[in-house]
């Protein structure tokens, strides 16, 4: 008997050592904004309102000024929330920055907010449709959200914004976003940003969406990637054309 008393005295201080060490911080919202990129690339911003008690202000306050922290060390701090959800599973992420910033002290303790900033390669692909016309698809496996049951779903107190390129008009989407609620009724057309909210499930996750290049747009591409292909020659090639051209519209007038 004095042996289990024991036992479960050791589990309770262990418990409340964890609590005061590890308890003491507590996220209350995540909102994750994925900005996509004509080149298939997106940057990620993600800010996390993270609670901090009366008694762990002094401390994060300490730990906000350490620069060497790494990731995993505010990870340990902060929790498992603390990550970047939207990363390529082969390539990672790059241009990673993250922000611990103040806290903002209210009656309860105090609130920060930390953000994190990124870049990600091959977020959606894209096949060429028609004439200067591109389809791009959204790449699901690039979530790292909870995993529940039935896949990915967005665990509580989390909002996941995507804002597809300008001029990009989308086809298809699923789960049917919760903003902007009229989408909807006109097929998402003119949206340039979705929005889902806590609890919905993304293991069936689709996006799509079509850009058309215009005519100036093509010329402009079709021209970088000749100076991509020759450097410097192609801006020689260019003038000698131009050249050539003045010099015959010239002879052509003295006749």
């Amino acid at each position: 008997m004095k042996t289990f008393a024991f036992v479960f005295l050791a589990a309770a201080l262990a418990m409340l050592f964890m609590q005061l060490s590890y308890g003491s911080y507590a996220v209350t919202n995540l909102n994750t904004t994925v900005i996509l990129n004509a080149n298939s690339s997106a940057s990620v911003k993600e800010v996390l309102s993270v609670l901090v008690s009366n008694e762990s202000i002094k401390q994060y306050s300490t730990d906000r000024v350490a620069l060497n922290l790494t990731l995993s060390e505010w990870q340990s701090l902060i929790g498992p929330m603390l990550t970047q959800h939207i990363i390529n599973p082969k390539l990672g992420v790059y241009n990673f920055r993250m922000l611990p910033g103040p806290v903002i002290k209210n009656q309860n303790g105090g609130e920060a907010y930390i953000i994190m900033s990124y870049n990600v390669a091959n977020v959606t692909k894209v096949t060429q449709a028609g004439p200067r016309s591109y389809s791009y698809s959204f790449n699901p496996s690039v979530l790292n959200f909870e995993h529940g049951a039935s896949g990915e779903v967005l665990p509580a107190n989390t909002t996941l914004n995507i804002v597809i390129p300008q001029g990009a008009a989308i086809t298809s989407i699923y789960p049917v976003p919760d903003s902007p609620a009229s989408g909807i009724t006109n097929n998402y057309e003119n949206v340039s940003e979705v929005s889902w909210f806590y609890g919905e499930p993304l293991s069936k996750f689709t996006l799509t969406f079509t850009i058309t290049e215009s005519l100036q747009q093509e010329v402009s591409k079709a021209f970088e990637g000749i100076y991509h292909y020759l450097g410097i020659f192609s801006y020689i090639i260019i003038a000698l054309v131009i050249l050539l051209f003045v010099i015959y519209a010239y002879v052509k007038a003295g006749r």
